[in-house]
């Protein structure tokens, strides 16, 4: 199914507005049981894009691992930040998701202006001035390639936790559900990358000792979807 390429119209109007430098801010790992919260933040001017630019869902792992280091080299600026499975556990989603975005932004070279978050929820907030764009990966050519620079990352990173932990097939879920990873989770419980706050692990009740509960409940819509 074809796409209509990302398009700089967004990072245009907030230009007008008086944003010099604008950043686009795009997840992954949100739903995953197992890993960080991963949130790339990339600055690429108003120039034109490589071939194939899109929302990294949409693209084939190859396509991905091709285009991230073309991106890289090509955009003027861009950081990766990560809250680990701990900080999710213990600060909740949105939480960890700003805890990651902060630590993505600080890390780039300039400061940005503006902030264009994928999505229609600020999980930022301030100081930042922020515009969230609905399907954002796929129409901002700076969210797509935060996309695409976070996804391949947390894959790398995913599939280097998997060879320790050869069972959960991480390389290949990215710490994501499936039916290898439920099984694995079954037979030997979670391992030291997984979340144990999520939902999943009221299905395990082999290992339900092991689930940790904070202090104030948020609600994790993605995790209540994806149970056993």
């Amino acid at each position: 199914m074809p796409y209509d390429p990302p398009t700089h119209a967004v990072e245009r109007s907030l230009r007008r507005a008086g944003a010099s430098v604008v950043v686009g801010l795009d997840e992954v790992g949100r739903g995953a049981w197992a890993g960080p919260v991963t949130v790339g933040a990339a600055v690429t001017g108003l120039r034109k894009p490589p071939e194939g630019l899109t929302d990294s869902k949409l693209l084939t792992e190859r396509r991905r691992a091709a285009l991230a280091p073309v991106l890289a080299d090509w955009v003027t600026a861009y950081a990766i930040g990560q809250a680990s499975s701990e900080e999710c556990d213990e600060l909740g989603m949105t939480a960890a998701l700003r805890l990651a975005a902060t630590r993505a932004l600080e890390a780039l070279p300039v400061r940005p202006d503006a902030v264009i978050l994928d999505g229609k929820h600020d999980y930022l907030g301030g100081p930042w001035r922020v515009r969230t764009v609905i399907k954002g990966d796929q129409s901002c050519v700076c969210v797509s390639a935060a996309s695409v620079l976070a996804k391949v990352q947390r894959d790398g990173l995913m599939a280097e936790l998997g060879a320790d932990h050869p069972a959960y097939a991480f390389e290949e879920n990215a710490g994501y559900p499936s039916p290898v990873h439920r099984a694995a989770l079954e037979e030997f419980g979670p391992t030291e990358h997984h979340r144990l706050s999520w939902a999943y692990m009221d299905n395990l009740q082999r290992w339900s000792h092991l689930k940790r509960y904070r202090s104030t409940e948020e609600p994790q819509g993605e995790q209540l979807s994806l149970g056993f």
